[in-house]
């Protein structure tokens, strides 16, 4: 048997939720990564219940989703608290995404047929849309563009044959969320964050793998510098 087949299946949030606990495990999971709920905060079910609508149940079942998504952490008989957050992990994170996301956009290159080009184009396309809204400040604009900007980097590495490197890229991309949204929204450092997508879009498109591989490990990297540019109480 094919070991793909049995490849844990990649959600996405731009699903419907099916559960009223996937539906607060949605809800905390932003509040966690919009910094309502800071790194090392304790979740106290009997309060957070109310929050959120739900029965005590529902939230264990939506905390231990986020145990699985190590953006929180359980504490035995104790509780639930919000994962911590620090330079090594997100260098980490980085690095190991880098490795990953880069092997399979140069898969995509040289397999990607047209309706893969188009897929890019695509989002592309739609991402600069979101990023012309974010002048107004709001939340919902934020949350467009990060549903963009991962829609666009699914895209990019989306003909890559390994069912299991683009399940690993989405858990990292997943991973970084907290860390990027600090980085791309105070901007520590000037970026173009457009211009650095155009500059992939353009390589990919000309089928110039390397040029590709390195713009987008520098695009990447360039978060991490942010970040290492933030004052330390902002990840702690």
């Amino acid at each position: 048997m094919n070991d793909l087949a049995n490849a844990p299946d990649i959600v996405s949030d731009s699903d419907e939720p099916k559960t009223l606990a996937e539906t607060a495990y949605r809800q905390l999971r932003r509040d966690i990564i919009e910094g309502v709920h800071r790194p090392g905060d304790k979740l106290r079910v009997e309060h957070l219940k109310d929050q959120y609508e739900v029965g005590a149940g529902t939230l264990r079942e939506a905390l231990q989703l986020l145990v699985t998504d190590a953006l929180v952490v359980a504490q035995g008989q104790r509780g639930f608290r919000v994962a911590p957050m620090s330079l090594d992990d997100f260098a980490d994170i980085t690095r190991t995404r880098v490795l990953l996301e880069t092997s399979a956009l140069q898969q995509s290159i040289e397999l990607g047929n047209d309706a893969w080009e188009a897929g890019v184009v695509a989002a592309f396309h739609l991402l600069s849309r979101a990023e012309d809204k974010l002048g107004d400040g709001s939340k919902a604009s934020r949350e467009e563009w990060e549903m963009r900007n991962r829609a666009f980097h699914e895209a990019l590495i989306g003909a890559c044959p390994s069912r299991w490197i683009r399940h690993f890229q989405n858990i990292l991309y997943h991973q970084s969320e907290r860390y990027r949204r600090l980085s791309l929204f105070r901007q520590p450092i000037p970026r173009d964050v457009h211009a650095e997508h155009q500059a992939i879009v353009d390589a990919a498109l000309a089928r110039n793998s390397a040029e590709a591989t390195r713009i987008l490990s520098e695009h990447i990297l360039r978060t991490l510098e942010a970040v290492r540019q933030l004052p330390a109480d902002f990840i702690n």
